[in-house]
């Protein structure tokens, strides 16, 4: 499945691809190796992880004078230590995007919300990866039991979206999707 670019940030040249050999298979992604002709003309090779997308769930609860935003603790090896993150997960070959996020939302946290709207979808690493992340904001939380995969330990809370926003400032929240969410949080439910 991949997922469309808004259109404003798609260019018009594209580049040329001569040849694209895939070198590695893992679960949830695989790589290749692409020989192509670049617009300016100019002959490379790439190696692209191809992955089919992820989901971002920026969950607000507005329930008190001042909005909280749901936030989970997970350890994370490539980065080898416990990181603030949003709840966030792949989408299943074929999953609806929305799905997908309602679906992590489910499991990692317990909460369900009745109200969905995309804020972002941005590359998280363009020079290598065509991942797309999109962030949802979810609204109208409900509180149930979480359904973690049996290879996760989440915590979650919610933290008021001011300290959230000092977290990031002060390089507590260093996860770029997290940072990307909270930041359009506070854009639109502060500023």
């Amino acid at each position: 499945m991949r997922y469309s670019v808004p259109m404003a940030t798609k260019t018009k040249k594209s580049a040329k691809v001569l040849n694209s050999e895939k070198v590695f298979q893992a679960t949830t992604f695989y790589v290749t190796r692409d020989q192509l002709i670049e617009p300016s003309g100019q002959r490379v090779r790439r190696e692209i992880i191809r992955h089919p997308g992820s989901v971002v769930i920026a969950a607000i609860d507005e329930r008190l004078k001042e909005p909280r935003v749901l936030l989970i603790r997970q350890y994370r090896h490539a980065a080898q230590q416990e990181m603030w993150e949003l709840t966030a997960g792949h989408v299943e070959p074929g999953e609806p995007i929305l799905h997908a996020a309602q679906r992590e939302l489910a499991e990692e946290t317990g909460y369900s919300a009745s109200e969905w709207t995309i804020a972002l979808q941005y590359f998280p690493s363009p020079g290598f990866l065509d991942e797309v992340m999109t962030i949802y904001v979810a609204r109208n939380l409900r509180k149930g039991r979480s359904h973690q995969e049996a290879d996760e330990s989440i915590s979650s809370r919610l933290v008021p979206l001011s300290k959230a926003v000092e977290w990031v400032m002060k390089g507590r929240i260093c996860d770029g999707k997290a940072i990307a969410g909270i930041l359009w949080l506070a854009q639109k439910f502060q500023g």
